[in-house]
């Protein structure tokens, strides 16, 4: 049996399809991932603008129903707690605590020219990321993402535009959580009035038991090396190192680096303290020597 249909019911379904067919698709192909290393298994982290700032180590998470905000982004958009509006639902963290909220924000996220207000969750919790965007965003965006190969895209005013992830952001926060996940909370302990000689327990011991670690600890103090270059040196009887080295295979020699001025005053510093403290002894082969590597510490040093 046929059905027949009025004119303005064919029109209507004309105009329709003309409008799907005039949306960019949005879809990924291998040449979205000739910017990313493969294989892989990292999370996928963008920079996005909220709050009328560029915020680093955004996580972008499809399963998640909530935008979730932390620390370092809530300090760093100067964000006061008259600010938040009560959000007394608690949330569940990737390692399966529950978590309390401290309140929830409303903020514009801005992507390219296209901005879309979301509620950020604040809640006061370690995290590798400063912000989770999740399933309103990338609904009210439009967006699809694909963490295979690194990018967002999202139509706007007829084009498909695009944001690339960081994978080398998103491998620095899987160690920065591997870390944290390993890490017991801590606490100091003096062992006298040198703010510089200290122990660390951990904060979740027993009270007893905390007591009496403490008071072992300290009647055994003089064991305990302040400074690096104080430590006493080691019987080769009790340890000692050696190179498994194949003698039928014949040594090459590294060709000498020339270091900056830089490099060889720090490391003519370090081997001082070395050598005053009875760690390392000249030796009279040179040429068998490896280069030295300076590498900066965190702190600058």
């Amino acid at each position: 049996m046929s059905v027949a249909r009025l004119p303005a019911e064919i029109d209507d379904r004309e105009s329709k399809k003309a409008k799907r067919m005039a949306l960019p698709m949005l879809g990924f192909s291998d040449g979205d991932k000739v910017r990313t290393i493969q294989p892989h298994d990292d999370a996928l982290i963008i920079t996005l603008r909220i709050g009328g700032y560029d915020v680093k180590r955004v996580l972008v998470d499809q399963g998640s129903t909530v935008e979730v905000m932390y620390p370092d982004l809530y300090k760093g958009l100067n964000l006061k707690p008259e600010d938040l509006t009560a959000y007394d639902s608690p949330l569940v963290s990737f390692e399966g605590k529950t978590v309390t909220p401290r309140g929830q924000i409303r903020l514009p996220i801005q992507t390219g020219s296209d901005i879309v207000e979301v509620d950020f969750i604040v809640v006061d919790a370690y995290s590798p990321y400063t912000a989770i965007v999740a399933r309103p965003w990338l609904h009210a965006l439009g967006v699809v993402s694909s963490t295979l190969h690194q990018k967002v895209k999202y139509p706007s005013k007829g084009q498909v535009k695009e944001v690339i992830g960081d994978q080398a952001m998103a491998r620095q926060c899987m160690v920065g959580s591997a870390e944290e996940a390993n890490c017991e909370d801590l606490e100091k302990v003096p062992v006298d009035i040198d703010p510089k000689r200290f122990f660390q327990v951990g904060s979740k011991l027993p009270p007893q038991e905390k007591e009496m670690l403490i008071d072992f600890l300290r009647e055994n103090v003089d064991v305990f090396a302040w400074d690096t270059y104080k430590a006493p040196r080691f019987d080769p009887d009790f340890i000692c190192h050696h190179l498994n080295i194949n003698p039928s295979v014949t040594p090459k020699k590294q060709p000498p680096q020339h270091p900056s001025k830089e490099h060889v005053d720090a490391v003519k510093k370090e081997m001082m303290k070395l050598k005053k403290a009875g760690a390392i002894k000249e030796v009279f082969y040179p040429k068998w020597l490896a280069n030295t590597i300076v590498v900066k510490k965190k702190s600058g040093k």
